[in-house]
């Protein structure tokens, strides 16, 4: 299997940059018995029985891009040099792992200044950057909230930058377990009115947490995808979360991750006869067409990059050909592509009723 089966022409003008408002007013492409339609995120009410339960990551991003000053002595007095910042993953000894640019102007022990009141010292450069904050817990969070900025992917941060108005659309209604460098996306398009209407018709949900990371943005290098080392992020399934997706499946109803993030994060969790244990740890689990999955009976999911590993695993679900037919679709529809882009709802044909 070569990366080049993964590829397709994508104009640039199919790549958003702002979410549909309101946001179920986004378009959804449905898959059920491998017949393509198209329809909006409003109508996911009709797509369900009752009884089905929704996989929903409550992970919250933070606003994990910081612009500050690092002072040092020189001949001609205090000189400065910007530094921009971008905040990875939390570790015990409540240091964070980031990036910096430039990264060749900081030194160990140098303290960049974000604002008044947050600043970080340089703890280690080794195997990456290691930052000790001057704040921690809520006062950290307010002031984080205060200077930082949304972590747009990078096909949107090359085309604009982040600001105010991302705060809210690139969060989830119901985020809650702060942790994230990125959103799980198809989430997006979910607003109360929606979720009242699901719940309405019967859908169950469930809460499961998985803190996407910046490694969910990097490219395949190799041209075996089997040969690909996917990156690893820290998730959770609560014995509460694991109880109802029992509950579910012994009742006949089907499990539905909203996002690639939740599906990854059930397939790892689960145990090969399709039994939910209660979980947590780290998961660098790598979907691809011939993966058997163990408790997904559907996805929800916006379009992925050509060549990417979420691409992979919608093939993995739904059948390579009926992928690349998918997406040509979508391209010829204009349906917009990418973390404000407009989702999918897909059913392998074994699944559907």
């Amino acid at each position: 299997m070569k990366l080049d089966d993964f590829d397709f022409d994508l104009p640039e003008r199919l790549i958003a940059t702002r979410p549909a408002r309101p946001r179920s007013s986004a378009q959804l492409l449905s898959v059920r018995n491998a017949q393509i339609a198209d329809l909006h995120v409003f109508d996911l009410p009709d797509l369900f029985e009752p009884g089905d339960r929704l996989i929903l990551n409550d992970t919250k991003v933070i606003p994990a891009r910081l612009t500050g000053k690092r002072w040092r002595e020189s001949a001609q007095g205090l000189v400065s040099a910007k530094i921009e910042v971008t905040l990875l993953e939390p570790q015990a000894d409540q240091t964070w792992t980031a990036l910096a640019k430039p990264m060749k102007k900081l030194a160990l022990g140098e303290t960049i200044n974000f604002t008044d009141d947050l600043s970080a010292k340089v703890v280690s450069k080794e195997d990456g950057l290691r930052l000790a904050f001057n704040l921690t817990g809520d006062d950290f969070d307010a002031a984080l909230n205060a200077a930082g900025a949304m972590p747009l992917p990078p096909y949107i941060a090359s085309k604009r930058p982040a600001d105010a108005q991302d705060k809210e659309d690139y969060q989830t209604v119901w985020a809650r377990n702060q942790g994230a460098v990125a959103a799980p996306t198809a989430s997006l398009h979910f607003d109360d009115a929606l979720m009242a209407a699901l719940a309405a018709r019967g859908v169950d949900f469930t809460f499961v947490t998985l803190h996407v990371g910046a490694g969910t943005f990097l490219p395949v290098t190799v041209e075996d995808v089997a040969t690909h080392k996917m990156h690893s992020e820290w998730g959770e399934v609560s014995a509460q979360a694991a109880k109802e997706i029992n509950a579910t499946k012994a009742a006949g109803g089907r499990i539905i991750p909203v996002g690639t993030t939740a599906l990854r994060l059930i397939e790892t969790a689960a145990d090969p006869s399709g039994h939910m244990p209660a979980w947590s740890g780290d998961t660098d689990i790598f979907i691809y067409p011939g993966y058997k999955f163990k408790i997904t009976d559907g996805l929800m999911t916006n379009f992925h990059l050509p060549k990417s590993t979420l691409l992979m695993l919608v093939a993995a679900l739904i059948g390579q050909d009926l992928m690349q037919d998918v997406y040509a679709h979508a391209v010829t529809k204009g349906y917009r592509f990418f973390s404000y882009g407009d989702a999918s709802l897909l059913f392998p044909v074994a699944h559907e009723n």
